[in-house]
Parts: C-alpha cells; sequence; structure tokens
C-alpha cells in the first residue's frame, strides 16, 4: 500500500470510528452575562442538513469560556486597535473611516448580508472589498492585503456591530452564477487526500480528528481569533488553510472562487447569529 493510500485509510478510519460528540449543543452562548446568542436555527430551504449549528458548540468548554466575556476574548486587542485606525487619517485626501462614516455603529446588521453584489461594480462583493475600494476610492491610501492584521481587525470591529443578528446572505438575482460555483467547489473532491469540503463539515461534522471535534464549518462567527495561531483569521485564510490541509492547491485569497465559496458556505449558515469576533482551536 503506497503513502497516499495509506493517509487516505487512515483518514476515513479516523472519520468513520471516531465518537460523534462535541461540547454540547444545548449549551448556550451568552456574552457578559447579558447579551444571548443562540447557537442553532433551523437550516435554511433546501438545505441537505436537519439545523444549523455553530462551530462555538463544537469546542470545549475552555474555549468556549473565552468568547463568553468579551474581557477574556482575545480578539479585542485586535477591535481596540481597530478602533484606532478608525478615526486615524490616511492618503493623499486627508480622510480616515469616520471622515464619511462617523460612528462605526451605522454598520449595523451589514455583516448579515455579505457577501452581496455590488451593482456598480458589476461583481460580488465582501467586506475586504468594500474596505479597501474606500480607503483607495475615497481616502486615497494603499489599499489592505486581503487577511493581514489591519484588515482583519477592521473586519472584526466592523462585523460586531451586528453581533448577535441573524445570517441573511441573498442567494438569488445576479450572484446566482456566484452560489452555483461555491457550491460547486464546496462538493468538489480536490487534493492529495482528494477531500471535498463537505467530507468534513457536513457528512462528518462532530466526529473526532485530530484531537479536535469537526464542525458544520459555519463561518457567521468570522472573522475568529484561533488558539492555534493566536490571531484574528479571515474566512479566505481558513479555505486556504483547509485546502492545505488535504494537499491542495489554494485558491487565491480575495479571488473569486473564494469569494463565491464564501458565499455559499454563508447562506449554509443562513438563520444563524453573527458571533464575530468569535474563538476557535
Amino acid at each position: 500500500m503506497n503513502t497516499l493510500n495509506k493517509t487516505l485509510t487512515c483518514t476515513v478510519a479516523a472519520l468513520t470510528f471516531a465518537t460523534a460528540l462535541y461540547a454540547s449543543e444545548t449549551d448556550v452562548l451568552v456574552i457578559n452575562e447579558e447579551i444571548t446568542i443562540p447557537t442553532s436555527a433551523p437550516a435554511p430551504e433546501g438545505s441537505p442538513l436537519d439545523k444549523v449549528i455553530s462551530g462555538w458548540s463544537f469546542r470545549k468548554h475552555e474555549t468556549q469560556a473565552l468568547q463568553m466575556d468579551d474581557f477574556d476574548n482575545p480578539s479585542f486587542i485586535f477591535v481596540d486597535k481597530a478602533s484606532d485606525q478608525w478615526t486615524k487619517v490616511e492618503g493623499t485626501e486627508g480622510k480616515s473611516c469616520a471622515s464619511c462614516h462617523e460612528d462605526v455603529e451605522a454598520f449595523k446588521g451589514l455583516r448579515t448580508v455579505l457577501p452581496r453584489w455590488n451593482e456598480a461594480k458589476s461583481e460580488l462583493y465582501s467586506m475586504e472589498n468594500y474596505i479597501n475600494d474606500c480607503r483607495t476610492e475615497r481616502m486615497g491610501a494603499e489599499p489592505w492585503k486581503w487577511s493581514k492584521g489591519k484588515m482583519t481587525a477592521m473586519t472584526a470591529l466592523i462585523s460586531l456591530q451586528s453581533r448577535g443578528l441573524p445570517m441573511s446572505v441573498k442567494t438569488d438575482g445576479p450572484v446566482e452564477p456566484a452560489m452555483k460555483l461555491g457550491k460547486e467547489l464546496y462538493y468538489t473532491r480536490v487534493g492529495q487526500l482528494d477531500m471535498a469540503c463537505s467530507n468534513c463539515h457536513e457528512d462528518n461534522y462532530g466526529v473526532m480528528i485530530r484531537a479536535d471535534h469537526l464542525s458544520q464549518g459555519q463561518i457567521n462567527g468570522f472573522p475568529t481569533y484561533r488558539l492555534k495561531n493566536s490571531k484574528l483569521n479571515s474566512t479566505h485564510a481558513r479555505f486556504k488553510g483547509c485546502m492545505k490541509n488535504i494537499r491542495a492547491k489554494p485558491f487565491g485569497q480575495g479571488s473569486a472562487e473564494f469569494k463565491a465559496l464564501e458565499l455559499y458556505v454563508a447562506s449554509r449558515g443562513n438563520g444563524l447569529s453573527v458571533e464575530s469576533p468569535a474563538v476557535r482551536n
């Protein structure tokens, strides 16, 4: 048996025989002892799932606890930095984010509908696209890289304004081709391990693999702080990491492929509450 076949056999065995347990679907996410966030919801129409479950439910209690208090949540180190960045003047136009938008609370609800179709650009837009448009077209500043520190911090600050609101991305109209592409990517086996997103996050969620529980792969908590790398991680960075784990060549972060996949995965979690910025392993 060659090395690849051995790897595949071990992977399948781990997924097949691991105990289907996770922290507890009945655990309640209450943040700061005052904000109650549902961690499951009825699956969207047409979903292959019976219901959608937050990644928080699949974490150990110690990890869950970090998200239950903003003081303990390490994401807020970066959120605080983004709050300072919000009023920082940059670029040739002498503007900051606050120059046009004044209060970041004005973005309440935005996270729930992204990615979405940008009519003016005739393109599917993620939050990162909007931020860089503001920087380049209004501030005359340099764009930020998709998953670098300043960008993920700012997306966390903006996403925080929608915490507790249900995800509700649009899946019809001009985004339909992207939805089709995203779904195709989700179910297509790739890489040396010949695996698709669905193999872990649809067929085997809840089972143990590498001493951790597989979740449904919901992205309502992104950007999320990962204990593994001690920083905020974007959705596209997580997609890249998953593809590398199965020995596949990732698409570029910010690419049409990853934005389409982001749209499809977000749609699978419609109804789940925004938890950004969450804490995960």
